[in-house]
């Protein structure tokens, strides 16, 4: 090799050595996988805590059946979702309860309606909250990739610039430019891979508390729909 060795760098020798944009790519990236392992952690945390206190507050709601009771209680669950569906409903059917004892009536079986819409939006509400920002995951995963091949991309346009400015084009003026432009798209996968992973994850999740939310709207108006029809203002 020309009476020389040519040693390789290290990654950190390889960032340092790269061009502007390669480095504005690079931390870009590390700012997307920051976040994105940040994001991961955090739901991973509040899901096991949501879990937890959904199982707890369903064992509670089926042991106690009184709204009344259920609703003293039910302050003690602050993550869990079902407590503001049923917090919603219960609320809604006390005001239906206290209008139907004014006027001697009773409540109406088609006033369910108004609380399935009530639920559906709350769950709408309790989704919303659940998913919030697992989606920058989704993003990560689908652009960490093309964002780290346009850094390589770059770079490799810079290295070739480099050789005609120089007139040389043998391995030990092309690899350096080389590598430190592939460690753009290495920096792309690290950042996508987990945040693919981890969407994946949290979706599937987050997909059982989903199915938690719908049978327990469904329990909550099957049994509201019994009491209407046992007695009236029930």
């Amino acid at each position: 090799m020309n009476g020389s060795l040519y040693i390789q760098p290290g990654l950190w020798e390889m960032v340092w050595g790269a061009g502007m944009m390669v480095k504005f790519v690079l931390l870009v990236l590390l700012l997307f996988s920051i976040f994105s392992w940040a994001i991961i952690a955090y739901k991973i945390i509040l899901l096991k805590k949501i879990e937890k206190e959904t199982t707890a507050f369903y064992d509670l709601f089926w042991d106690k059946r009184q709204f009344s009771q259920i609703a003293a209680m039910s302050k003690d669950f602050k993550s869990t979702p079902l407590v503001n569906l049923f917090g919603s409903v219960y609320a809604e059917l006390s005001n239906m309860i206290k209008a139907a004892e004014q006027s001697g009536t009773r409540v109406q079986r088609d006033e369910l309606e108004r609380l399935e819409r009530i639920l559906k939006k709350a769950k709408a509400i309790e989704t919303a909250k659940i998913e919030y920002a697992v989606g920058f995951l989704a993003t990560t995963g689908n652009t960490a990739p093309f964002i780290g091949l346009f850094g390589t991309v770059w770079g490799i346009m810079a290295s070739f610039r480099s050789i005609g400015a120089k007139g040389a084009a043998n391995l030990a003026v092309v690899a350096p430019g080389i590598s430190e432009a592939l460690v753009a798209t290495a920096m792309g996968l690290l950042a996508a891979i987990p945040a693919v992973m981890g969407y994946n994850h949290l979706l599937t999740r987050i997909g059982r508390i989903t199915t938690e939310m719908n049978n327990f709207s469904s329990d909550l108006i099957n049994i509201i729909e019994k009491q209407i029809s046992k007695k009236p203002g029930s």
